[in-house]
């Protein structure tokens, strides 16, 4: 079978919907391969910070979440060998806007949230990207996938959604992720009866380990563990019993009764990867018009929280990009201007991307820590005292707008709002 597309997206994950929905607003239809067969939800959720919020915005999606999810703004962190906490108010930004803060959200409501601004035949389940070839035709450069079923698309642009693992990256020449030496379980707590804890983050932290735990509602926490060390086998009971026994058997009784109360279908173990910085600085972002977004352009480790808030500005400024390239040429894709939209699009935010990978790698270097005392001042004298409150002062970015369309440019999307 031959199909021929004038946007092909790979991965139907956070970046990939967002993407396909930014496009949408500007006019123009996206297919999304995604090689699963539903919506994926691994990871049970995700924090969003300021900086998520303007792109959710710009993509009309922000009002279905933020009458759910509650605005954390104070968090606790404790030492578990010295037994002290440290208070940690998180700036909030003084510009309003319901979409404000840092709040946690079950990652499956986000996805859907986005899904249901899509056409009902955009997604396309089971989709597995086998071959990608570049093709000379009429003098315009078409991008020829080939997927594991034998079907053949032909498209003027493709987009990377496709995560840490990315076939378009490859494609690309860019760098393979790293392994940070760190690891992470990652899962909800379930209290049918209520768990009691007010909106606020509750972390703790030993030496070559870090651990959390902040409510999603009444009755569901979102917890996690990263850790320095061997991988973690088995089933979801036998993470759990390790959480538990060998990692955080000294952790208070508080989070040890977080991680009892698991709901063991949505725990999950993974390695921490990410691009090295200057892989995503020097590194082939994209070729003619061919790019890649989110963790496909750059996975980092989750100690700013940013892998879903970069995704999303991604999302918007591609979309920006693109968009007024099919505005100026008339609702048209024209490859040679496309190819520079693309370009625009990577030179916005190779810096940005470089940049939060960086701090991420950081952060998390510093609350792992250590026990010599220059490790343990580091992090407890310098990091949470006067760093760790201005993180979210680090992503109070805000990606900008989505062009506005006349009525005129409209019929380029095959479907109308």
């Amino acid at each position: 079978m031959e199909m021929m597309e004038d946007v092909v997206i790979v991965g139907a994950g956070i970046a990939g919907l967002a993407t396909a929905v930014a496009l949408k607003r500007v006019g123009v239809r996206a297919l999304v391969l995604e090689r699963s067969e539903g919506l994926r939800a691994t990871g049970a959720a995700l924090t969003l910070f300021p900086n998520a919020w303007p792109a959710l915005d710009a993509l009309g999606v922000s009002h279905k979440l933020t009458p759910i999810y509650a605005p954390t703004s104070m968090g606790y962190v404790t030492n578990v060998s010295a037994g002290d906490v440290q208070q940690v108010l998180f700036r909030v930004a003084n510009n309003g806007g319901d979409g404000q803060g840092i709040r946690t959200l079950h990652r499956k409501a986000l996805l859907e949230a986005l899904a249901e601004e899509l056409p009902v035949d955009s997604i396309q389940f089971s989709s597995k990207l086998a071959v990608i070839e570049n093709e000379e035709q009429g003098g315009a450069s078409i991008v020829v996938i080939h997927l594991e079923d034998g079907t053949t698309i032909r498209s003027k642009v493709l987009i990377g959604c496709d995560g840490v693992n990315s076939v378009v990256a490859r494609w690309l020449g860019l760098a393979e992720p790293v392994h940070s030496g760190r690891s992470a379980v990652r899962g909800l707590a379930v209290f049918p009866q209520g768990h009691g804890f007010k909106q606020e983050v509750h972390q703790f932290v030993d030496v070559g380990k870090r651990a959390g735990f902040v409510p999603l509602n009444d009755r569901e926490l979102y917890w996690f563990l990263t850790y320095s060390g061997d991988k973690m086998a088995g089933e979801p009971e036998q993470i759990q019993k390790q959480v538990l026994e060998k990692h955080a058997e000294k952790f208070p009784s508080t989070y040890l009764d977080v991680v009892r109360h698991a709901d063991l279908s949505t725990l999950t173990w993974a390695p921490l990867m990410f691009r090295q910085p200057w892989g995503i600085i020097f590194g082939k972002l994209s070729k003619g018009n061919v790019t890649v977004a989110g963790d496909a352009m750059h996975p980092m480790t989750p100690d700013l929280g940013q892998g879903g808030g970069s995704s999303l500005e991604d999302a918007v400024v591609l979309g920006r990009h693109i968009g007024n390239s099919v505005i100026n040429n008339g609702g048209l894709i024209v490859p040679g201007d496309m190819a520079k939209a693309i370009d625009d699009y990577v030179k916005e935010r190779r810096w940005r991307a470089a940049f939060l990978v960086t701090g991420s790698y950081l952060a998390g270097w510093v609350q792992l820590g250590g026990d010599k005392w220059w490790m343990k001042f580091l992090r407890d004298g310098i990091f949470y005292k006067y760093l760790f409150g201005r993180i979210s002062g680090l992503v109070h970015k805000d990606c900008g707008q989505l062009p506005a369309l006349s009525f005129g440019d409209m019929d380029h999307s095959s479907k109308k709002d």
